[in-house]
């Protein structure tokens, strides 16, 4: 299935955002649609092509002074450069010469209207002042209407609010009409920014994004692209300039700033050898680094790829409001007119009586505070999260972890700090340290499990790969290898078991490796690892949020699950557990438990973080396997950040529905009022204008 995403430049219609996702849904070979209204994306799930054209007539028929732009065709160099430098000041300077002219225009006419209320005579001249004061402020609805009849389309804002204002001057009704018009232009203004300043925190990151990159080409420094660079190229990276893509340093020794991917404050030291990723800034030493990912595929483009289209995957909240939308505007237009003629009719009065009241149900009837705020909010909840290192794919898993009241925790890496390091070296039947020592790093020289990287690190010698025969890796026991003509077998008790060499038993809270050399013990190594400082603090106050249950799983022995379970006061620990084994755990709980989150490091974890309800991975820096696997990315190692991502998913869902139910009343009570001739068109404007202005500021305490 084909991606393709649009930029639809002008989009300030939240009500014809939804009405273009659900046209766009009725094409023929798209799968699923979704228009993000914060950042004017269309994302398109697509399994045959699409013509652009298509797209456009769609967009064109609801928006037409929508410009779109297929953000799938890729730019020259020259474009790219262009765009780059000048792209981030010229939106923000085009911005600032639009808002003054707008404030210029809304005062010109708030100033006439002002004038027209305190003149009293003559009545030509008062007439005079608010006609110019509602052409000044409504022109752009009122063309902008007209445009969408002829389209048509009505049902919109523009047309009910047109129709409303004239309505309103045709009975006479002069002060409310160009009232109406003036504050709905200056709520919309009002909702333009507060929306802008929600894109902030997103925005912040995207301005992260590398420009260039210093090409080595021999002795000559390039400026190029970072997409034109190649696996294996040699980078410069001067001081204060930010690391284009992922890279091995292999000169120089600087400090780093990770900042814009962790959240983390303090500056990482960086030096031969080390890894830098794309994002971090180079803060004072000159280093060259060894392309490991092109652009496309480095972990900033990933970061970027998922904080742009978290909006994409929509929480049940912002779904009711999709649908709730498409029909609320129609049953309250069909409902102002039965208002307008059969109450006359029924029970008498005058037309224009009636007609008034009807004109309110119009101005009521735009579910404008609906479609913009309850998005909004998740929107800026995801966007909070992200500058503190905290990647969240979609505002449907927030909105899932406000339900959790289990966590299961892996414990390598999640709860302990995954550093394993070599305590105790016992060689047995005749060898020495230095001789097992070299038989186990060679026999783990091709696992990437952590306990196999500590054993390695602690040889600290070069490996001769022509030694190493054989080598297979059995999944949470151990490891067999060929080194030379001998058989080697290191890993856990039950894997020696497994062979028949019987081994001895530890009474010992460290991890025991156990080396066989051709079926008889060669000796063990013990390694320990140390418990995180702020893993017994973090499961305290998961219970304070209302964390009913904390679960350990561990591949380690029974001993040691005991002792990091009563040490962090987990309620249940599971020890000696296989990948499989912890995935038919969590079937288990997710059948006994509402719902279930899953939190481990995405090393062999893939499978669970997949199948939890919420699947989050920690210290995901640089870790393709964690954020490919789960749901939530934590980018660093710090486990309090998991207290943050509870706390915005909490507040996020008690926003939400402090917006939604606000919204509601306040819209049906003055229905109700409306109806009864208990309220004029000022109380309109506030139930339409005002309820919006709120809950998108209500929406934005998130941000705080």
């Amino acid at each position: 299935m084909e991606k393709k995403e649009f930029l639809l430049e002008g989009l300030n219609c939240a009500n014809c955002a939804t009405k273009i996702e659900e046209n766009v849904k009725k094409l023929e070979g798209v799968n699923e649609a979704n228009i993000n209204f914060v950042n004017k994306t269309l994302t398109l799930k697509i399994s045959s092509e699409i013509k652009p054209e298509e797209i456009e007539k769609i967009v064109k028929k609801v928006e037409p002074d929508v410009k779109i732009y297929d953000k799938n065709i890729p730019k020259n160099k020259s474009q790219n450069e262009i765009e780059q430098k000048n792209n981030a000041s010229k939106e923000y300077e085009d911005e600032d010469e639009v808002d003054k002219a707008e404030i210029r225009r809304l005062l010109f006419s708030l100033t006439f209207f002002i004038l027209a209320l305190l003149i009293k005579e003559p009545f030509a001249l008062k007439l005079s002042l608010f006609i110019v004061s509602y052409l000044v402020s409504g022109w752009k609805v009122l063309f902008r209407s007209f445009k969408n009849i002829l389209n048509g389309t009505i049902f919109d804002e523009t047309f009910l609010m047109s129709i409303a204002t004239i309505g309103a001057f045709t009975i006479g009704e002069f002060p409310e009409a160009v009232g109406v018009m003036l504050f709905y232009e200056f709520g919309d203004f009002l909702q333009d920014k507060a929306v802008d300043n929600s894109r902030k925190s997103i925005k912040s990151l995207l301005n992260m994004r590398p420009t260039y990159a210093n090409l080595l080409k021999g002795d000559k420094v390039l400026k190029v692209s970072p997409e034109e660079v190649k696996v294996g190229h040699l980078l410069l990276i001067n001081p204060g300039e930010k690391v284009p893509l992922d890279g091995i340093v292999v000169k120089g020794i600087s400090t780093v700033d990770t900042s814009a991917l962790t959240g983390e404050s303090v500056p990482k030291r960086v030096k031969e050898n080390d890894e830098v990723l794309s994002g971090f800034i180079n803060l004072n030493g000159t280093i060259t680094i060894r392309v490991q990912n092109e652009y496309s595929e480095s972990t900033f483009s990933k970061i970027l790829d998922i904080v742009e289209n978290a909006s994409n995957k929509k929480a049940k909240t912002e779904k009711f409001i999709t649908k709730f939308a498409k029909y609320y505007t129609p049953v309250i237009v069909f409902s102002a007119i039965a208002l307008a003629f059969i109450p006359p009719l029924i029970v008498g009065g005058a037309f224009s009586q009636w007609l008034y009241r009807a004109l309110i149900f119009l101005v009521i009837s735009c579910p404008c505070a609906l479609v913009i705020s309850i998005p909004l909010i998740y929107f800026a909840g995801i966007g909070k999260l992200s500058k503190k290192g905290v990647l969240v794919k979609g505002g449907n898993y927030l909105e899932t972890l406000k339900n959790v009241d289990t966590i299961i925790f892996d414990k390598t890496g999640t709860l302990t700090k995954g550093l394993f390091e070599v305590s105790e070296i016992k060689p047995l039947n005749g060898l020495n340290e230095e001789a097992l020592l070299k038989i186990a790093a060679y026999a783990e020289s091709h696992s990437n499990h952590p306990i196999a990287k500590s054993i390695k690190e602690y040889f600290h010698h070069e490996i001769d790969e022509n030694l190493i025969k054989e080598h297979e890796e059995i999944a949470g026991k151990g490891v067999i290898s060929k080194i030379n003509n001998d058989d080697i077998l290191i890993g856990n008790k039950e894997l020696l078991e497994k062979y028949g060499i019987e081994v001895p038993s530890f009474d010992s809270y460290e991890t025991i490796v156990y080396i066989a050399i051709n079926k008889n013990l060669a000796g063990y190594i013990k390694i320990s690892d140390k418990i995180k400082p702020m893993a017994k603090e973090t499961i305290k106050e998961l219970k304070k949020l209302g964390i009913k249950k904390t679960v350990l799983l561990t591949g380690d022995n029974e001993k040691i699950g005991r002792n990091i379970a009563l040490n962090l006061e987990i309620d249940e620990y599971y020890a000696k557990l296989l990948p499989e084994d912890k995935v038919k755990l969590l079937e288990k709980y997710l059948k006994e438990k509402p719902s279930v989150a899953f939190i481990g490091d995405g090393i062999n974890d893939a499978p669970v973080l997949a199948r939890a309800d919420v699947g989050i991975a920690m210290g995901g820096l640089g870790s393709d396997a964690a954020i490919e696997a789960s749901d939530i990315v934590i980018m660093d190692d710090d486990l309090s950040k998991l207290i943050d991502l509870i706390n915005v998913s909490k507040k996020t869902a008690r926003i939400s529905w402090q917006n939604l139910s606000f919204i509601l009343t306040i819209k049906f009570l003055f229905l109700i009022l409306g109806a009864l001739g208990l309220t004029n068109m000022w109380g309109a404007v506030f139930a339409d204008v005002g309820v919006t202005l709120l809950t998108i500021f209500n929406s934005l305490r998130i941000l705080r």
